[in-house]
């Protein structure tokens, strides 16, 4: 037999004979028992009444717990015995929510801590972890039974029943958080008497209440139940509706009018449902791009004469969305920002109260996208006539003070090449607001820091360790737990003073040491530059527990190319999804390149309407970079894998980079973006629909393919309609060729997550790749 067939039956077999399920669980085995090896990850912490003391405790060792008390003057820190009423204030407990409102809630990647969820409900429960749209289970758990993890700050953990039927949710706070579940938990019923989504409203002097009844608005007197019917011309097909919205003198009244439009409906079958042998047909309502939408625009009444007052809406004829309608405080003008589809134009419209003259007070425009989903920020202060406004119109996010009257930027408040994430405060009567930024620190453009910044301009560092923060302040305010990582950096807990971030004193320190002599390896930040030659471009590799350096290994990379966020770890994690496919036999790798969020605003707009760019020029640049330096990846054998918008973005690999990418498996991606949901792919694609969206299209293109795919998909798939995979497979049959096709029955989105959809992804990514054995597993 000549040489080179030998080797290759010899490789085949070799492939074959492994016990795969044996391998998935010695990962998963290894991953989730690595946080065990820690000394001080865990902490717990309370603030003492007086306002003297923080007290908390760690595991100082790795069968035990040591509680200390730190004075807030001098920073000393003095060993103390815990007694039961400790140990109480010690634990944080958690609130559960309704399935809904857990699935609902943003996902934070705060600092470690633990979650204990004790089960009452009389039956088994399983608990799910959720990220993004997925879940993974962590397992069942018998009613009187108690399940404890490692979590972190503000992660989310979901509750079912034994069949499946979701019970409640749990978000882990900064401390030790527990929560005893009953039963099902319900959504809490909101009071709209303060909500922007109420549908009845008392005026301002309380003599009125206004109110929708027939499609059509009355306003009833509280004092005597007289009504006044303000419109007659309501129907069910041209409507009036709350949010109302008095003015302070309660002379005026603003209701909101739209046509109803048809919404689009997705049906799929679902062939084998529980409880019932026949197959059951799903529909839910899901507008894609380009369908029509509701734009419910804004109708103005005089209450003295029970008249309206025309508007004209030139100036926000087409809206995607009308919000943030507010008074000014003599009652004159209202104002709304008025976001127009197609997201280019972001206004504030400023309306005459006497004769509804409609002008613009400030507004954003570009030739792109206006990033108003994750960017936005506007906080309205009546008392000084002023809004905070956020706009990325220097290039990068930043804070601007404007003045209510004018709509002119009376100050920049923020500046620089970096970005603010997030206000967390804002306190107009010191003038000064508590911001979460992103890039201020040097070390990574990725890193979250907090600061301060006044109304002059004047701003105050918070944090400054090269990491990435989180912030607990204490009751008053005066002084916060700052907890900083990264990926290769243990967390590290320091007390600091809250007017001007100086430290009081560092409080635990995380010892991996134990961890990383069993071969465990932390993430190892890599840097390229991008596509542009100058442009950093950040990511992390992952190498396996039994990595030898004199053996090569298959690379594969795990993509995620939303332009919502950033996705690679910044955080420390001594478990991982990255880690858990290293264990595998692969070197795993993961980055954001162009067209990602949270760089500068150029980097962003690399994605408008060119959502299979994905990043790849950078990617393939970063990922050889890499390899120069690290003979031990094998580039001839790289894979890359990835769900939703991830999964978009593997098959685009092979269908537009199989010269670099030789196999990839796609889960649940939305492959053409005229068939996804319509507010996150306008965002990016822009309206109308064009010619970029079939050129940006996996279904297409699909006929350009080249290399190994897998192609996973949920039956009932209720986020990415499962007939955009489908359309990708008739295309490739179309075309001839050859791929592997796994749908998940009775899975939704995420289904290569659940147990036998991950079995076909890791089967097929090791058949194809051929990673080494693991050592014990070659035993």
């Amino acid at each position: 037999m000549p040489r080179c067939l030998l080797l290759l039956f010899l490789l085949c077999l070799t492939t074959h004979a492994r016990d795969v399920r044996s391998e998935i669980k010695r990962a998963n085995d290894l991953n989730r028992s690595t946080g065990k090896l820690l000394i001080r990850n865990e902490f717990q912490s309370t603030w003492t009444e007086d306002g003297k003391s923080l007290v908390f405790s760690t595991n100082d060792k790795p069968d035990g717990r040591q509680h200390y008390e730190v004075s807030l003057e001098t920073g000393a820190v003095t060993p103390i015995a815990a007694d039961a009423e400790l140990k109480k204030r010690l634990t944080v407990s958690a609130d559960l929510v309704s399935p809904r409102e857990i699935q609902a809630m943003k996902q934070r990647n705060g600092p470690p801590t633990t979650i204990t969820i004790q089960n009452q409900t009389g039956g088994e429960i399983e608990v799910f972890w959720l990220t993004g749209d997925k879940r993974k289970s962590y397992g069942r758990v018998a009613h009187g039974e108690t399940f404890a993890n490692n979590t972190s700050k503000g992660h989310r953990w979901l509750i079912t029943d034994a069949n499946g039927n979701a019970l409640a949710g749990v978000r882990a706070d900064h401390s030790h958080s527990m929560a005893t579940i009953t039963g099902k938990v319900e959504a809490k019923k909101k009071n709209r008497s303060g909500n922007r989504n109420r549908q009845t409203a008392t005026s301002p002097d309380s003599q009125w209440r206004a109110f929708t009844r027939d499609h059509n608005v009355f306003i009833e007197s509280t004092a005597d139940g007289r009504l006044i019917q303000l419109t007659t011309d309501g129907t069910g097909d041209s409507t009036y509706q709350g949010p109302f919205a008095w003015s302070p003198d309660s002379r005026k009244l603003v209701a909101f009018h739209e046509d109803k439009v048809p919404v689009r409906k997705v049906r799929f079958i679902e062939s084998t449902p529980e409880g019932q042998l026949q197959p059951k047909l799903h529909e839910i309502k899901y507008n894609k791009p380009g369908d029509p939408i509701a734009q419910p625009k804004p109708r103005l009444f005089d209450v003295s004469t029970a008249s309206q007052i025309a508007i004209d809406d030139a100036l926000f004829e087409n809206p995607w969305d009308i919000n943030n309608l507010e008074w000014n405080a003599d009652s004159a003008k209202f104002w709304f920002i008025y976001n127009q589809r197609g997201h280019q134009v972001l206004r504030a419209v400023a309306v005459d109260a006497a004769n509804g003259n409609a002008s613009t007070l400030f507004e954003e425009t570009h030739d792109t996208f206006i990033d108003y989903s994750q960017k936005s920020h506007l906080t309205h202060l009546p008392e000084t006539r002023e809004i905070i406004w956020a706009s990325e119109r220097d290039g990068y996010n930043h804070l601007y003070l404007i003045d209510e009257t004018t709509g002119s930027i009376k100050k920049q408040l923020t500046k620089g090449n970096w970005n603010v994430r997030k206000v967390e405060n804002v306190d107009a009567k010191h003038r000064e607001i508590l911001i979460q930024t992103i890039g201020l620190n040097s070390e990574s453009p990725y890193y979250i820091d907090y600061a301060r910044v006044a109304f002059d301009g004047t701003f105050t560092r918070l944090t400054q360790a090269p990491g990435t923060h989180d912030i607990e302040f204490s009751p008053d305010r005066k002084f916060f737990i700052d907890t900083w990582s990264r990926v290769d950096q243990p967390p590290v807990r320091e007390l600091r003073r809250s007017d001007d971030g100086s430290l009081v004193t560092e409080l635990v320190r995380t010892d991996d040491s134990a961890l990383t002599a069993t071969g465990w390896h932390r993430l190892e930040r890599f840097t390229a530059k991008g596509r542009d030659g100058k442009t950093d471009i950040h990511g992390v590799i992952a190498r396996p527990s039994h990595f030898d350096p004199d053996v090569t290994y298959p690379v594969l990379e795990y993509i995620y190319a939303g332009p919502h966020g950033f996705f690679t770890p910044q955080s420390y994690q001594s478990s991982s999804f990255l880690h858990k496919f290293a264990e595998l036999g692969f070197i795993v790798v993961q980055l954001d390149g162009m067209g990602t969020n949270w760089r500068s605003r150029a980097f962003h707009d690399n994605c408008w309407k060119n959502l299979a760019d994905a990043g790849f020029p950078d990617r393939k640049l970063w990922i050889t970079a890499a390899a120069e330096t690290r003979p031990w990846m094998d580039l001839d054998r790289l894979g890359i894998f990835g769900g939703s918008a991830g999964g978009q973005n593997a098959l685009a690999a092979l269908l537009f980079h199989h010269d670099f990418y030789h196999v990839a498996v796609a889960d649940c991606g939305c492959h053409d973006n005229r068939m996804d949901k319509v507010w996150w792919n306008e965002a990016w694609m822009g309206w109308p629909v064009d010619e970029s969206y079939a050129r940006n299209s996996n279904a297409v293109n699909a006929h350009k393919l080249e290399g190994e795919l897998l192609l996973i998909v949920g039956e009932v798939d209720s986020n990415v309609d499962p007939a955009s995979t489908a359309q990708v497979v008739a295309a490739l049959q179309k075309a001839d060729k050859d791929f592997e096709f796994m749908p998940i029955m009775g899975a939704n989105h995420g289904a290569a997550e659940t147990s036998y959809g991950n079995y076909r992804r890791v089967e097929f990514l090791i058949r194809k790749l051929n990673p080494p054995l693991p050592p014990s597993a070659a035993r």
